[in-house]
């Protein structure tokens, strides 16, 4: 599941660019509700992009957004609950991760659902059935 940051560079504050990873997967095992889970845990990763202020634009101007894009299957936070729960809880690990000129405003978070099928690890193409099984550990 992986976790893309992209934030212009003095918006995190050097720990946060560090920690900002470990506690979005945090985030996002946690609103899964597979706080525990091996499997589920081991496929959560991802980047953290730092750019040149001067690189990062909002509404056709330069501006310090912070963006978050989580790219899931589409069985992944499954209902608007849980969606707006790690809408929530990432904006709140930016807020703690970045220094107080930050605003929340400017904190956007994303999230994109791969089709049944089309999500893949190690060369295998899941279906959400498939990775069901392979969380709850009943894969065959």
């Amino acid at each position: 599941m992986p976790i893309t940051v992209t934030a212009p560079r003095g918006v995190l504050t050097p720990a946060g660019e560090r920690e900002i990873l470990p506690r979005l997967t945090e985030a996002l095992i946690e609103v899964s509700g597979l706080t525990g889970n091996e499997f589920f845990t081991s496929v959560v990763g991802g980047t953290v992009h730092v750019l040149d202020p001067h690189d990062v634009y909002a509404g056709g101007v330069n501006r310090p957004v912070v963006m978050v894009e989580l790219k899931l299957p589409n069985i992944g936070l499954a209902d608007q609950p849980a969606r707006a729960a790690f809408i929530a809880a990432a904006t709140d690990v930016v807020a703690d991760l970045a220094g107080p000129e930050h605003r929340r405003e400017d904190t956007w978070v994303n999230i994109l659902n791969a089709p049944d099928g089309a999500w893949g690890l190690g060369g295998k193409a899941y279906t959400g059935e498939a990775l069901i099984a392979a969380i709850t550990g009943t894969a065959g």
